[in-house]
């Protein structure tokens, strides 16, 4: 064999090698992702709606410090390894270019908003819609917020987070995430909201407010970061799948201050301290060209 041929069959191995690290390489990790999900724990799918059990205060028995010693089931907010909040820092995410965005329904169905002592949370009664990925459907149950963000991107906590709870038949959670900084622009979704959160800070446990579309939450961007993590309130549970849009949206400082004063004095800022990355892989996804995760 000439040395022509076996250098033309040396760069033909080497391109074929690329391909599959641009194109296998990112499937895997994201099959790796899901498995890593379906085998934690899902004895608890839902957070802890008893606010009484526990508070955000730094030096309280209740506080963050100690949820994971509080109840034996309680112990993965202590002892796990796949707990959240994270940093969600550009020099760590695995960039995924070009990859379908999971699949999105939403439809308006009768909701009730509730004020849970530690947030307040929208309930959908009915099939609300669901989100399919990597052949599972996770059906949208509630959404709720924290302030300031749970969440941070390169070191820095927004004003705001939502999440948008899914749970899937067999109880897998998936959540998707947004933040938020003030801005003259107030958050729609909120805005159609007021008059029912004011009459939650009365004391208003809460209250029907009818046909509710939850696509006015607007989540879908053309970027996100995914990764395995937790419920950020008691228990902890682990296995969560977490889906973060990259895009900052703006809420009125008018918004934050309503939510703050619905919830009780311990939770005006319920945000659960960062928690350790261990070394979890963080994918990006991006729908567009662009070379790295930008923020705002």
């Amino acid at each position: 064999m000439s040395a022509s041929v076996i250098v033309s069959l040396s760069h033909l191995t080497s391109m074929k090698l690329q391909r599959v690290n641009t194109y296998i390489i990112p499937h895997l990790l994201v099959l790796f992702m899901i498995l890593l999900a379906s085998t934690s724990t899902r004895a608890q799918v839902e957070e802890l709606e008893d606010e009484r059990e526990f508070d955000y205060i730094g030096a309280s028995e209740k506080g963050p410090r100690h949820w994971g010693e509080m109840k034996k089931e309680w112990s993965s907010c202590k002892n796990g390894h796949l707990q959240s909040p994270i940093d969600l820092s550009c020099a760590r995410v695995k960039i995924i270019p070009r990859c379908r965005q999971p699949d999105i329904y939403y439809t308006a169905t009768n909701a009730t908003i509730i004020n849970r002592g530690h947030d307040i949370a929208v309930y959908w009664k009915d099939d609300a819609g669901s989100v399919y990925l990597n052949g599972t459907e996770y059906f949208l149950k509630q959404c709720h917020w924290h302030s300031p963000s749970e969440h941070s991107m390169n070191g820095r906590r927004y004003d705001l987070e939502m999440h948008m709870v899914h749970v899937s038949p067999d109880n897998k959670i998936f959540v998707v995430g947004a933040l938020y900084k003030f801005g003259h622009r107030p958050d729609r979704f909120l805005s159609q909201l007021e008059k029912d959160i004011k009459h939650l800070v009365d004391n208003e446990v809460e209250r029907e407010i009818g046909e509710t579309n939850p696509s006015g939450l607007q989540t879908r961007g053309n970027a996100y970061y995914r990764y395995v993590g937790s419920l950020t309130t008691p228990p902890c549970t682990e296995g969560v799948i977490w889906n973060i849009d990259r895009k900052i949206r703006t809420v009125s400082e008018e918004q934050v201050r309503l939510l703050r004063e619905a919830v009780h004095d311990h939770a005006e800022r319920n945000a659960r301290p960062m928690q350790r990355r261990y070394n979890r892989d963080i994918l990006y996804f991006r729908s567009k060209s662009r070379a790295k995760p930008e923020y705002y």
